[in-house]
Formats: C-alpha cells, sequence, structure tokens
C-alpha cells in the first residue's frame, strides 16, 4: 500500500523523484493552480507558457512531465490537469471541487508508477481537500499484480515492470493539525478498504469461491475485532436458505452466507449492507453466451464492497453498528444445478419460481435481506451487480439507486454525490410486479424485460421486513471497469460503493441522516 504523510517543507528542498502541480483551463489559456506558486516561481513565472509549448492544456486528467528547475531535489515536475474551475466555489483558493482534485491525484499517482516517492503541491485549503487528494493518489496508485511474475513481491513487476508509487508527500498539509492527522488516517483506512475490494474483484474464481471468501472474512474478523457468523452448506439446508442453497447447488463450491458485526459501545443506531457475493457467473443451466461471461469473476463486487464497509467502520471507530451480509455462491450448470422452473423455498418462507437461472443474484439477496431483517435494524442497503439493464438505462460508471423510501434514496444519493461516486435515483413502479406473478408460486424470479432493473428491485423489495427503511444500490455499471484506467479508477475491479457506505455510516453515527 502507498505510503501518505504530510509536509510543509519547501518545494525545492524535499527529496522525491517527482513534484506534481496543478494546472487549469481558464478563459486566458492554461493556468498553474494555487500549491504551485513556489515551483512556478522557480521557472521565472513562465512554467503554464513552458507547459503550453509542451502541448498541455489542462484538461482533466491531463499529464505533462518535464525536467524540473535548477536548485530543486526533485528531477522531474508533473503537471496534471484539473480542468476548469468550478464555478460553485466562491472561498479563495478553493477553485477546484472534490472530485476534481482526487481525480487529478490519481491521475498524476498512476502515471509516477515505479517511482519512490512524489510531492504533491496540488491545491490544499484545509484538511478535507488534503483529505481528497490523499485518496484520489493512494486509489490511483493501486495496481493488482498477484499473479504476474514476481508480483506481490515489493519488486518489479511483470508487463510494464514497475511497482506502484511508493509514497506520496501532500505539501501544505499540517503533520500537526489535529484535523489533517484525522484526514490522513480516514483516507488510510478507507483507501486500504477500497483496495482490498478490488482485489478480492479481481481475484480468479479458481481461486477465490464461497468458502475461500468466507476464510478471508474470519481472517479479517479476527485481525479487526469484528463478530463473524459463517453458515455453510448444512447450516444453510438446516436454516431453509433455499435461494443462497438454489443458486450455488450446481457448483463443486458451495454456498455460504456470511455475517460480519461491527459494534460500538456508543452506538443507538444499526444499519445492515447485504451484498451479493457471486464468485462466479456462468448463468448456470441458462447459460450466458459467450463474449458474456468472460469477467463474471466481478460478480461478487457488491459483497466486497460490503465486507470493506463493514472493516473501514470498524477501523474508524465510527460510533454505529454495522453488520454486513455476504450471500456467497457460485453459478454453475450441472446435474445438479436449479432449473429453470424449479421453485425454491426462501428463508422467509415465500417460494419463487425460477425462470432464469441467470437472475440469480436476487435469489442469495432474497435470504440474506430476510436474515438481515430480522434483527430489525434502522436501515438496510444492498449492494450488487445485479442487472444489465441498469447498465443499459445509466451506462459503465454510475450505479442507480431505489428505495422504499424516498427519503432514504435521496439520502443516499447525496452521501454518494458528497464522496464521488456517480449515482442516480430510480423509481420502482408498482406496475411492473405483477409481471413476475407465477401460476405456481408466490413469485417469479423474472418479470418484464422492459425496465429490468426495476423489476430486479421489486422483486427484492419483497423480502424486507414490515417497516424496515431500504436502499438498493445496482452497481452493475461501475464495479468493474473493462475499459482503460481513468482519475483514481484502474482498469478491473473498482470497490464501486465502498465510500458511500462508509460514509452512509459516518453521517448515520454523527445523527445527520435524518
Amino acid at each position: 500500500m502507498t505510503a501518505l504523510t504530510l509536509s510543509t517543507a519547501a518545494a525545492s528542498g524535499l527529496r522525491a523523484d517527482a513534484i506534481v502541480v496543478g494546472v487549469a483551463k481558464s478563459a486566458e489559456g492554461l493556468v498553474v493552480a494555487p500549491g504551485a506558486e513556489a515551483v512556478d516561481q522557480a521557472y521565472d513565472g513562465r512554467l503554464a507558457a513552458i507547459l503550453e509549448t509542451l502541448g498541455a492544456s489542462g484538461a482533466e486528467g491531463e499529464v505533462t512531465k518535464l525536467p524540473a528547475p535548477d536548485g530543486f531535489k526533485a528531477p522531474v515536475v508533473v503537471a496534471v490537469g484539473l480542468g476548469a474551475p468550478s464555478e460553485d466555489t466562491e472561498e479563495e483558493g478553493a477553485a477546484f471541487g472534490a472530485e476534481a482534485l482526487r481525480r487529478a491525484a490519481g491521475s498524476a499517482a498512476r502515471a509516477l508508477a515505479g517511482a519512490k516517492k512524489a510531492v504533491f503541491a496540488l491545491p490544499i485549503t484545509d484538511a478535507d481537500d488534503a483529505g481528497v487528494i490523499g485518496e484520489g493518489a493512494l486509489l490511483g496508485a493501486y495496481s493488482f499484480d498477484t499473479y504476474k511474475e514476481n508480483g506481490g513481491q515489493g519488486g518489479k513487476k511483470a508487463g510494464n515492470g514497475k511497482a506502484p508509487l511508493a509514497e506520496v508527500a501532500l505539501l501544505g498539509g499540517k503533520p500537526r493539525d489535529k484535523a489533517y492527522k484525522a484526514a490522513v488516517e480516514r483516507v488510510l483506512a478507507v483507501t486500504e478498504e477500497i483496495n482490498r475490494a478490488r482485489d478480492l474483484i479481481n481475484t480468479p474464481p479458481n481461486d477465490l469461491n464461497p468458502a475461500s471468501f468466507a476464510a478471508l472474512a474470519q481472517t479479517a474478523a479476527k485481525e479487526h475485532g469484528l463478530k463473524v457468523q459463517v453458515l455453510d452448506e448444512k447450516a444453510l439446508a438446516k436454516g431453509g436458505y433455499g435461494g443462497i442453497l438454489g443458486v450455488g447447488a450446481g457448483s463443486a463450491a458451495g454456498p455460504r452466507l456470511v455475517k460480519l458485526s461491527y459494534t460500538s459501545p456508543n452506538a443507538d443506531k444499526h444499519l445492515a449492507f447485504v451484498g451479493k457475493g457471486i464468485t462466479y457467473d456462468s448463468g448456470g443451466i441458462s447459460l450466458k453466451p459467450a463474449g458474456h461471461n468472460e469477467t463474471m469473476k466481478c460478480d461478487m463486487s457488491g459483497a466486497a464492497a460490503v465486507f470493506a464497509a463493514v472493516v473501514a467502520a470498524a477501523r474508524l471507530g465510527l460510533e454505529v453498528n454495522v453488520t454486513g451480509w455476504l450471500a456467497l455462491a457460485e453459478n454453475m450448470p450441472s446435474g445438479s444445478a436449479t432449473r429453470p422452473g424449479d421453485v425454491l423455498r426462501m428463508y422467509s418462507g415465500k417460494t419463487v419460481e425460477v425462470l432464469n437461472t441467470d437472475a440469480e443474484g436476487r435469489l442469495v439477496l432474497a435470504d440474506a435481506l430476510w436474515a438481515a431483517s430480522l434483527e430489525q435494524p434502522d436501515a438496510i442497503v444492498d449492494v450488487a451487480t445485479l442487472t444489465g439493464a441498469m447498465v443499459l438505462a445509466l451506462g459503465s460508471r454510475t450505479f442507480g439507486i431505489m428505495a422504499n423510501d424516498d427519503a432514504f434514496r435521496a439520502a443516499v444519493h447525496a452521501v454518494a454525490e458528497e464522496v464521488g461516486e456517480d449515482s442516480w435515483p430510480m423509481p420502482m413502479p408498482e406496475h411492473l410486479r405483477k409481471g413476475m406473478d407465477s401460476p405456481t408460486a408466490d413469485i417469479a424470479n423474472m418479470g418484464e424485460r422492459m425496465g429490468g432493473g426495476l423489476v430486479a428491485g421489486l422483486f427484492l423489495k419483497e423480502f424486507i421486513g414490515e417497516g424496515i427503511t431500504w436502499a438498493h444500490l445496482d452497481i452493475a455499471g461501475p464495479a468493474f471497469n473493462e475499459g482503460g484506467p481513468f482519475g483514481y479508477t484502474p482498469k478491473g475491479g473498482t470497490g464501486s460503493a465502498v465510500r458511500t457506505l462508509v460514509r452512509l455510516a459516518e453521517v448515520t453515527a454523527a445523527g445527520d441522516l435524518g
């Protein structure tokens, strides 16, 4: 994990491999952002002009490298684009939004792979700015090299042959200030857990199955003082968890339901997070075609997010009780697999006619949601790579939010936007429920094709206990980035929703959720 430090030293005297400065667009052309004044002065005030000569425009995420000026111990200056200053920030020096700073720091950190230390001289006006810049840098520096030659050994990696940036020093951060120190501690806890989630998502399914995932949760629980309970096939059968068992029936790797509990002695609120954890989704008997199954190791991204968020809450010592439910199964075709037309009796007692075995996530979630409901938490939030329909609706960078309470949906959306996770509130039209009527069972696991993401949300709503506030995050789009990296987002697993869940826990602990 990349180290994060604060420094008030002069930029010229810091020993590092590079100094990162921000540049931005303006009506007059390229401008140097606050924080880099000393660097600009060392170029006789011509840094912007030199960068423009090199083709820099200040566009968001653009990276330009040039030799450092005479007298600097760092040999390279890295200029990263911040885009245009935000029009809604009136405070002097706060011309750039949190997400612009976060993304710029991530782009710079990724461009500095192989470096031991980089000094970030980006705009910092307070501890919050230090936090978002540190967060972006540590997330942008992430790489997954476990399966490459010499990967994970701290040395050179296969491919580009470069290890992640080893240390980020934030220039302008106050190392003795309590607010700055708290910001750094929070950044380290949250980014390390996001990167834990990314590692889990990127791990191939021959190494990550329900049992091994559960074992990792047990190890983390012991390390961070969490209570953990793991239900294996026998316990699931005894308890009547027909949804989880039905999805896992075709696999040689049996399903698991993991309960992770963080308890604060000062808490008066209880949140339950529920994550879909399909460690590989072939579609089952309703087999996915070629071209649609190669990345299905990522179908446990919801469980990874919940796992990471509960651990982060414990590390931060939040004054709220948080329970995480990881519904883990592998969806495979075999002679023992659930068939289209089978009827499953769920943990709630309801029966479900399985019309499509590739609509399996809602089945494992249904059992976990009912288990969470029995504890009567103040709110339940589930996270799942649930539907391709949500990707069609919102694209690959935005997750959908549904809820049984409009105010709670708005609150979750506000929290997600605050932490820089693109999301959008979605409706739950009651007329779509009729499409899931079954002549054989209480409900079918499929309904109308159009609005499939909304149908899935309506199905889950059937398994929420009466009077419990609930929200559903469909992260099918942003959970796994199949394109090139951008900002602080890597290729592969992204850790989508972790920041939203952690911030939701923080806001609840502070009594500000409403």
